[in-house]
């Protein structure tokens, strides 16, 4: 049976060596608290080249910085392998694998299922293991524990402890970071929670919240992300209502979030990007159908969110139809592909999906985005203009703001622009507005 005094003695001592499965931007600013924090720690990524770029201390992820990472290379506190073997040279495992949805909008968990089948070929006793990757409630128990206990033939609660504690970045956040972001912690039995929730504790300098189980923990995670998703549906479609009727939206919120109490802001825009809030609901909708239970309102709040891309070109097809134009042969510049302004994440982009569309219906398209050079789509890698001329400007028939990053400047876009749509509402402080047009 597991001694968690003597585990809680090893945390305090230091002598916890911890893993991280996943090098990405949940897993790689994890590995770099807990090698701060002054445990040893060995990361964990499919991808060599990470691993390679970890070895040699150069950085890859926005929510890191370059010195951290270099000197607990250079100390021997942090390093990456992609040999599975670490897991049995390591205490506390922390599985942080993307879990995105595959192409019928339904939880493609083969990363996490993956990860728990490797893990467990080397798994010891008295080690601690967590997923903190965003999934379906019901997933640590019902999935990562029969895996874990088959594989390894330990027995979870007696020989390893196991939780969830669901990751909370929010990349390019100037102020909360890994490091001082609350932490939900649920844990397979009481004695798993405490441990787990300890372990954060000397890790992170932030409040943790301990909850009953992983389900619940998991269930959180899934209602943050649903929340922001059903009142950006909210918006977006009273947005649709707004235009019809001659109101600014953006006027709108504005003048409702001068209340102090029951009202928080929500913004219109292209549709919703980044690796949880446009997904997430679908993992609550689907798991959801086995309890005979339709969420209908969350799903009704993905269906407005998901038609965004497309009721923005058709905005913008209106624009160019004003200027004698057509979408077909029209040459569009879009101005950024990363899905949330100063980052260079494209995950799940709306972006990507507004170009997808217009091509579709026969536009020439080039973008601009000073954090994105390029991007993988589909397949297939797309090259972004090098610089933001006068001349790419003017010879585009519509200019389309779709990420609102702050290092681009909206007068001098404005000045050369024949037409503008701005999704993003940056162009409000821009003096000239006359070919200006606001989602």
């Amino acid at each position: 049976m597991m001694n968690k005094d003597a585990l809680k003695k090893k945390i305090e001592s230091y002598e916890i060596t911890c893993g991280v499965v996943g090098l990405g931007y949940v897993g790689l600013p994890l590995a770099v608290e807990k090698a701060k924090a002054g445990y040893r720690t060995i990361g964990f990524d499919v991808q060599a080249e990470k691993v390679a770029m970890v070895n040699e201390g150069h950085n890859y992820i926005g929510d890191v910085v370059d010195n951290d990472l270099l000197q607990l290379v250079k100390d021997g506190r942090l390093s990456a392998t992609s040999d599975f073997s670490f897991v049995k040279d390591v205490d506390f495992i922390a599985i942080c694998v993307p879990t995105p949805l595959d192409e019928h909008q339904q939880p493609d968990i083969s990363y996490v299922r993956d990860s728990a089948r490797a893990i467990a070929k080397y798994l010891t006793k008295d080690t601690i293991v967590v997923l903190e990757s965003t999934t379906y409630p019901g997933t640590t128990e019902e999935l990562l524990k029969p895996i874990l206990e088959d594989g390894s033939g330990l027995k979870c609660g007696e020989d390893f402890y196991l939780g969830f504690s669901p990751e909370r970045v929010d990349p390019g956040n100037l102020i909360y970071k890994t490091k001082n972001t609350p932490k939900v912690v649920g844990g397979i039995g009481k004695d798993a929670t405490e441990v787990i929730a300890y372990m954060y504790r000397h890790i992170l300098q932030s409040d943790i919240h301990e909850v009953s189980s992983p389900a619940v923990a998991e269930m959180e995670k899934i209602l943050e992300n649903t929340y922001r998703n059903v009142n950006i549906g909210l918006v977006n479609e009273m947005t649709m209502l707004c235009h019809k009727m001659g109101i600014s939206m953006w006027e709108v919120v504005d003048a409702a979030k001068t209340k102090p109490y029951g009202f928080q802001a929500f913004y219109p825009g292209p549709g919703l990007g980044g690796h949880c809030i446009p997904l997430d609901p679908y993992y609550l909708s689907w798991k959801a159908r086995e309890y005979s239970f339709h969420t209908s309102m969350i799903e009704s709040s993905g269906m407005i969110n998901d038609r965004m891309p497309e009721y923005t070109v058709d905005r913008c097809g209106a624009v160019l139809n004003r200027h004698k134009k057509a979408i077909n042969g029209a040459k569009v510049l879009i101005l950024g592909v990363a899905y949330k302004q100063d980052i260079d994440d494209y995950r799940e982009s709306p972006a990507l999906r507004v170009i997808e569309e217009f091509k579709k219906r026969g536009a020439l398209v080039s973008y601009f985005d000073p954090w994105v050079a390029k991007y993988k789509y589909k397949g297939e890698m797309h090259q972004g203009l090098p610089e933001l001329n006068a001349d790419d400007i003017e010879t585009a028939d519509i200019v389309v703001i779709t990420t609102a990053h702050s290092n681009v400047d909206y007068e001098f876009v404005q000045e050369h622009a024949k037409a503008i749509f701005d999704t993003k509402n940056v162009m409000k402080n821009v003096t000239k507005r006359g070919n200006v047009e606001v989602l």
